[in-house]
């Protein structure tokens, strides 16, 4: 969701690194086969962890793409059908009532009520007996990111009250409607239809006060000690929760990503700080008299120690007198166990601090380490992935944080570093390695907590490669391959194109605004050396270049046409059967069309061809486009981000948000009365973020 730029630091952009070895004249001289031969070497799939499609029909697209629209709706192929199956304000209990359209819910009832900002989700099948069961289609737990307050519309009664001061309600009721939504699904007698199962024991929030443990080395560091924690054990809250995982065991993983927008700094206090605490601080943007979007730290009335975490200033004798840790207490991945309501949800502080987008697993395989793959979701940022020292054993299959603490406590956090051949390597960020010590010049790393803690201080020494708002990633589950979304990229200029950023270009908006840069962003994607998700180099290609149909040949690389244009993807996500799907969070070509959602078969690294992107920049892409491997599968209602898509292991019944439709509009003239509209064309109720059942009308499989 970010498209800030925090990375000061001098290394090299993944353009700049490859742009070296394959100028123009070694690629038009060398051609298309040696390019590949090198990105590709010798690799073999058979230690992939993934499995061969040879005995399964080969993938198709079988439905009609939708047609691109700016409809207050979910717009679907013909043979599908939509519901909603719950959107801000739906009370999960029995006991609150309804949400009134009128802002007039409690804060305390949004510990019961479905958060705010529907993002990242994830699907888990339950058993009869409560656990965790994998198979399981027509009863499960649904596990929904709640990213942030989409204001004006759906919590205050008249929207934010204005004011530098803000009032305490409001804030506890923003507090409780960020974090996390789960909630018990269930299918009826007959049908693939899902619906929540209000009173579900299993239902339950968990919030931006939500008591949390810290594990993996940083905890007890005096890194993350407060006024709340002297031992730095444990802490309060997950926030800006964007993209998701999961993990073979069969517990959810949420990402925090823009945590920097509920924290304030106050001026004058870097003088209060060591020059280490100022670096870090500032690298992570948060500079002294920084007030955050929300004020959370504002209210003068309440319990004052609610608010006052919010700020991460110098106000007492010590660290454990104050809250200015606070600010280290967020950025991580929060591992949260949804068939056990009581536990209490760990920070897993062993896969790194920065502004996570999601935590992607890689294909497990018995006696291999699992692999985590994480993106950092600003504007050159970099691309991380996690390596357990624990190898994988499928008895650990439902044993919940116990199994998290095996995989998820203990092993090696690397950074990826693109180099000019081609090819790929996985930097370790380990203290006493690799330059990480306390004499590093561009931060004095103490010890392994420090350089978790500010993982992008350690990337930035390390010379990790600057990526464009690394997004969502997905792994292939026929081949193990990865795929990463890189949204788009407003700084990209002509004189900074490369192979792998090749374009710049102008697009108009509205036949009004000029747009610069890579406007409608790609994915990449890569392959592991010998295909092990552990090993420390590998290969990669761009696999889509997102573009209007209509832009020009070396804008569409990919030759999308009117079924398959697309612009900024950002959510990304395999079913079982290796189909990819894409979604997009755009606003350059939203003069055009709604954000949508996409279904495609992705090929494999190395399918494609060298091309000539825009300012004459050559590069390698995956193979070309068509209607048979990508097709618009959906559309959504004004205003929004179409985001997190889960789907049932049988692949009948699809999930999909729909965050902060109407979101240009305002609650005297608003712009849409999504979800109420879906049924409702005439509806004048206030939009809300929900999520969407997607099933085909003859109950068979989506999309095939």
């Amino acid at each position: 969701m970010s498209n800030e730029i925090d990375n000061p630091s001098a290394n090299t952009h993944i353009q700049e690194v490859i742009a070296t070895r394959m100028s123009r004249r070694g690629v038009l001289k060398g051609g298309v086969a040696v390019t590949a031969s090198t990105l590709l070497g010798s690799v073999s799939l058979s230690a992939c962890g993934g499995s061969s499609n040879d005995d399964k029909a080969p993938l198709a697209l079988n439905f009609d793409a939708v047609a691109k629209n700016k409809l207050d709706l979910v717009t679907v192929p013909a043979g599908y059908q939509t519901s909603i199956l719950h959107a801000l304000g739906d009370p999960l209990s029995l006991a609150d009532a309804a949400w009134a359209n009128d802002g007039s819910e409690s804060a305390d009832s949004y510990n019961r009520r479905v958060g705010d900002g529907h993002d990242g989700m994830h699907y888990f099948g339950l058993s009869d007996a409560g656990a965790y069961s994998a198979s399981r289609s027509d009863r499960g737990l649904l596990c929904v990111n709640n990213e942030y307050v989409v204001r004006p519309y759906g919590l205050h009664a008249s929207g934010r009250t204005s004011g530098a001061t803000r009032v305490a309600a409001e804030v506890d009721k923003e507090v409780n409607a960020h974090g996390v939504t789960i909630c018990e699904v269930r299918r009826g007698a007959s049908g693939t239809g899902m619906t929540m199962v209000r009173g579900s024991s299993f239902n339950r929030r968990i919030t931006s006060a939500t008591p949390m443990d810290f594990a993996g080395p940083v905890k007890g560091s005096s890194l993350v000690k407060t006024k709340y924690s002297a031992d730095g054990t444990s802490t309060r809250g997950t926030n800006n929760n964007c993209a998701n995982g999961y993990t073979p065991w069969g517990t959810y993983l949420t990402c925090e990503e823009n945590f920097t927008n509920v924290v304030s700094r106050a001026a004058g206090d870097d003088a209060l700080r060591s020059p280490a605490e100022v670096t870090a601080l500032n690298r992570y943007r948060l500079k002294q008299g920084t007030a955050s979007s929300y004020l959370w730290d504002t209210p003068t009335t309440g319990t004052a120690d609610d608010y006052a975490r919010w700020t991460a200033s110098v106000t007492g004798a010590s660290a454990t007198d104050d809250y200015r840790n606070a600010f280290n207490t967020f950025g991580w991945v929060v591992e949260i166990d949804p068939f056990d309501p009581s536990s209490k949800p760990v920070k897993r502080s062993a896969l790194g601090r920065f502004a996570h987008e999601g935590a992607w697993p890689c294909n497990p395989v018995a006696g291999k380490p699992l692999v985590f793959y994480m993106g950092d979701d600003s504007q050159n940022e970099y691309i991380y992935k996690f390596v357990s020292a624990a190898n994988w054993d499928a008895a650990d299959i439902g044993k919940g944080l116990t199994a998290g603490a095996k995989y998820m406590d203990a092993g090696t956090l690397y950074v990826a570093k693109f180099n000019t051949d081609g090819s790929g390597t996985w930097v370790e960020l380990t203290f006493g390695k690799n330059g990480l010590t306390a004499a590093n010049a561009i931060y004095p790393f103490a010890n392994q907590a420090d350089v978790l803690t500010h993982a992008r201080l350690a990337a930035d020494s390390v010379g990790a490669t600057k990526m464009d708002r690394p997004e969502w990633g997905a792994v292939n589950p026929a081949n193990g391959e990865v795929y990463m979304t890189l949204t788009n990229n407003s700084s990209r200029t002509a004189s900074n194109t490369d192979t792998a950023n090749p374009r710049y270009y102008e697009d108009l908006k509205s036949g009004t605004t000029t747009q610069k840069g890579n406007v409608n962003g790609h994915i990449i994607r890569w392959r592991e050396a010998g295909s092990d998700a552990a090993a420390v180099t590998f290969a990669w290609d761009i696999y889509l270049f997102g573009a209007e149909a209509t832009a020009a040949a070396n804008v569409n690389l990919s030759k999308l046409t009117d079924v398959n244009d697309f612009s900024s993807p950002d959510g990304l996500w395999f079913d079982k059967n290796g189909m990819l799907w894409i979604q997009t969070d755009d606003g350059a070509y939203t003069d055009v069309t709604n954000c949508m959602m996409l279904a495609a078969i992705p090929g494999k690294v190395g399918d494609g061809s060298a091309v000539t992107a825009a300012s004459g920049m050559p590069t390698l892409k995956g193979a070309d486009a068509s209607a048979t491997t990508v097709r618009r599968f959906l559309v959504g209602p004004k205003d929004c981000e179409i985001t997190g898509l889960a789907m049932t292991p049988d692949r009948k019944t699809l999930f999909v948000n729909v965050q902060h439709p109407g979101e240009n509009g305002s609650l005297t003239t608003p712009t849409s009365a999504w979800p109420a509209s879906q049924t409702d064309s005439a509806s004048t109720k206030r939009p809300r973020s929900a999520t969407v059942v997607v099933t085909r009308t003859d109950g068979g499989e989506i999309a095939v």
